[in-house]
């Protein structure tokens, strides 16, 4: 398993991946929702690479893609010092360390970057996810209710943090 920046030419596998991640029910997208074409993917994939303090990583494995962590980096003065996390892991692969090994990479590319502040939010309901969360030093610093509409439920999100020293 290889974890590495995402290239260009990675955007129909990872256009793939996200749809296959979708389908969890536990992303913001239903799965289907998203409707992108590989040519609106590369053009994310560009952008992406170019912004400084934004960083996507793959994981890697001899069957193509598997999971991914996306670091979006504040834009402003007050908040470039934090980043806002987004992961998936396919299904197949949850379980095995696959995520772990993503956000090790993200927190010495958060360190590199000057990046002291992590966040991101998790669906109440995703009991994996957030013990993940937790195990890698998240902390829970509140509770967005009736944040998303799943299956026509309200449903909470918790929003988390890391401060990296």
């Amino acid at each position: 398993m290889e974890i590495r920046a995402i290239e260009l030419k990675d955007a129909e596998h990872y256009l793939l991946l996200n749809k296959r991640i979708d389908e969890s029910g536990f992303m913001l997208h239903e799965p289907g929702e998203k409707q992108l074409t590989v040519t609106q993917q590369q053009a994310f994939i560009e952008r992406v690479i170019q912004t400084k303090n934004t960083a996507l990583f793959v994981a890697d494995d001899s069957e193509g893609l598997v999971g991914f962590i996306l670091a979006i980096g504040g834009t402003v003065r007050r908040n470039r010092h934090s980043a806002y996390i987004v992961v998936g892991i396919d299904e197949a692969y949850r379980g095995q360390g696959v995520a772990t090994k993503l956000f090790e990479e993200i927190f010495v590319w958060a360190r590199d970057m000057k990046i002291s502040r992590l966040e991101l939010t998790v669906i109440k309901e995703n009991k994996k996810a957030y013990d993940l969360y937790r195990r890698l030093g998240f902390l829970v610093e509140g509770e967005k209710i009736h944040s998303l509409m799943v299956d026509e439920k309200p449903v909470n999100e918790y929003y988390m943090y890391k401060l990296l020293e």
